[in-house]
Order: C-alpha cells, then sequence, then structure tokens
C-alpha cells in the first residue's frame, strides 16, 4: 500500500513541478524584462541612497537631540531619557553608521511600502472584489519565509540595498494594507450617511470622513509595516544591503558573541524608539478622538 502511495506521489511531483516552473518564470523575467527590473532598480537605488546620504550627512549629536525631543514630547521626560541614553550607547559602541544605514534602508523600505500599501488598503475597503483577490496574496506575502524574498531579488536585481529594499518591501507591505483596509471598514454606518447627509462627494468622504477616523487603525498597521521592515532588513544583509545586518551576519561567521551582541543591542534600541514613537501618534490621536 505504501509504495502504491510512493508512486502516486511520484507521478503527482512530475505532473506539478512547482520548482521548475518557478526557475523558468524568473529566467523569463530575466530575458524580457531586463530593461524594465534596471529602470526600478535605478529608482530605488537613487531613492534609498538619497535617504542614507541624508541621515549620515547629520551629525550623530544633532539626531540623539532631535529625536530626544520628540521621544520627550510624545512619550514623556522618562521616554526621552531612554532616547538620549541608548542613542548614545549606540555612539559608544562604534555602531552608529551602520544603525543610519539601517535606519535609512528602513525608511525607504517603509515609504514605498505606504505608498502603495495604503492606496491598495483604500480599495480592498471599498470593493468586495478587490479585497477577495488581494486577501490571498497578502497571505503569501505575509507567511513566505523571508529568506526566500532573497533568491529572486538577488537574481533580478543583482546584489546591494535594492533587492534588499524590494525584499523589505515585500515582507513589510501586508500590515498597513490590511488595517487601513480594516480601519476604513469600521467606520460607522452612520458616520457615513452623515457625511452624505451633508452633500460629500466619494472622494470627499474618504479624506474627510473615513480616513480621520480610520487614522489609529492605520498607524497601527504603520507602526506594524515598520517594525516589519526593520526585521527584514537585517536578513537583507545576506544580499548586500549593509548595516547593522553585516555586523550580525559577520558575528555569526565568527562566532564573535561580543560582536553579536553588541550589533544586536543596536538593532533592539532602534526598534524599542521607533516602535514607542510611531505607536504614540496612534494613541494619541485615539486619545484625541475618544
Amino acid at each position: 500500500m505504501s509504495e502504491l502511495l510512493g508512486r502516486a506521489i511520484d507521478a503527482l511531483r512530475e505532473l506539478l513541478p512547482l520548482g521548475r516552473w518557478v526557475n523558468e518564470g524568473v529566467k523569463l523575467l530575466l530575458d524580457h524584462g531586463a530593461t524594465v527590473f534596471d529602470s526600478v532598480g535605478v529608482m530605488v537605488e537613487a531613492f534609498a541612497q538619497w535617504i542614507e546620504q541624508g541621515m549620515l550627512a547629520i551629525p550623530f549629536w544633532s539626531t540623539i537631540a532631535v529625536v530626544s525631543v520628540i521621544g520627550w514630547r510624545r512619550l514623556g521626560a522618562g521616554f526621552g531619557m531612554f532616547v538620549l541614553l541608548a542613542l548614545a550607547l549606540i555612539v559608544v559602541t562604534g555602531f552608529w553608521p551602520q544603525t543610519m544605514v539601517t535606519l535609512a534602508l528602513t525608511l525607504s523600505a517603509t515609504l514605498i511600502s505606504l505608498f502603495f500599501g495604503i492606496p491598495l488598503g483604500i480599495g480592498c475597503a471599498r470593493s468586495n472584489r478587490v479585497n477577495a483577490c488581494v486577501r490571498p496574496v497578502l497571505d503569501f506575502m505575509q507567511t513566505m519565509p523571508a529568506f526566500v524574498y532573497l533568491i529572486p531579488a538577488a537574481m533580478l536585481f543583482g546584489l546591494g540595498r535594492v533587492p534588499g529594499t524590494i525584499a523589505t518591501v515585500i515582507f513589510a507591505m501586508p500590515p498597513v494594507v490590511r488595517l487601513t483596509s480594516l480601519g476604513i471598514r469600521q467606520v460607522s454606518t452612520e458616520q457615513v450617511e452623515a457625511g452624505n447627509a451633508f452633500g460629500c462627494t466619494s472622494t470627499q468622504l474618504l479624506f474627510k470622513v473615513q480616513l480621520p477616523i480610520a487614522m489609529p487603525t492605520i498607524m497601527a498597521g504603520v507602526n506594524q509595516t515598520i517594525m516589519m521592515a526593520l526585521s527584514m532588513v537585517i536578513i537583507a544583509s545576506m544580499v548586500g544591503a549593509g548595516g547593522l545586518g553585516n555586523d550580525v551576519l559577520a558575528s555569526i561567521q565568527r562566532l564573535d558573541i561580543g560582536l553579536g551582541f553588541e550589533s544586536g543591542l543596536a538593532v533592539v534600541l532602534l526598534a524599542i524608539i521607533l516602535d514607542r514613537l510611531t505607536e504614540s501618534f496612534g494613541v494619541a490621536r485615539r486619545g484625541r478622538d475618544n
């Protein structure tokens, strides 16, 4: 019986060679879409490089002062002091340039994700058909192991920050799409009817009623996108994206516990600061709405 099942599985495997189809599809894209991918790569490279150069050009003391003041104004003196000490520790351990490169990669990937994700989330909220088509794609994007995205990205765009940024965008976009759609769908029927009663057009209803009310949920999606982008940027060091991921990867290759701890601590501190600051905007707005 087991032998028959084994033969049946082998026959089905021959009929459904998914791996071979994917390899042939990527090869087809390389053969016929090289110009398109080169153009996309140039735009992403220029955008990411512009943000990175801007981050590195700012003196570290200025960045620390500004972020500490923002933390103090948003979350109080305690968090402002934490931001000051955390960023000062990153400077002392010598990981400031790598941290700024990682932050620049995270910001560039996040901005691209928001540029495409928020309109897609609005489309999902306003059309059940679009939502039904997009949800399985988002499930696939969110559950596929992160390392898998690096293979086609490296094949299509080469090595460097471009494949790392694009892989990060694919991995980090689903939360903002889902939560934008959820936030708009949760706007009550009475509020929508009130907007219609005042003569709002469809566009006015979206921007003056639905989006402002849904903003706390959308900001939660932005927060999750930033966190996922940061985690993916570290993994993207495997294709030459740079930043703290290079030091984490080097510590694994050399079994250097000290280097791994210091670079990992910089990632943790950066993640905490980004998480608390972005979360504070949604919480503050929710408090004003209530």
